[in-house]
């Protein structure tokens, strides 16, 4: 499925919820498509604050 990105503001717990479930979505830009939303190959949750920091 393809979006733009306004209606991904508003649909994103849709959207990731699709690209759980394996549907491929892609964020686009006038038509153009920009990024492609999918899971972590991991597929867990963050297991401590800040575990998105950079090194």
């Amino acid at each position: 499925m393809q979006v733009n990105i306004m209606e991904a503001k508003s649909q994103l717990s849709q959207l990731v919820k699709a690209a759980l479930t394996g549907e491929e979505v892609i964020i686009a830009s006038h038509g153009q498509p920009q990024v492609k939303l999918i899971p972590c190959a991991s597929g867990g949750r963050l297991k401590h604050a800040g575990g998105l920091a950079a090194a």
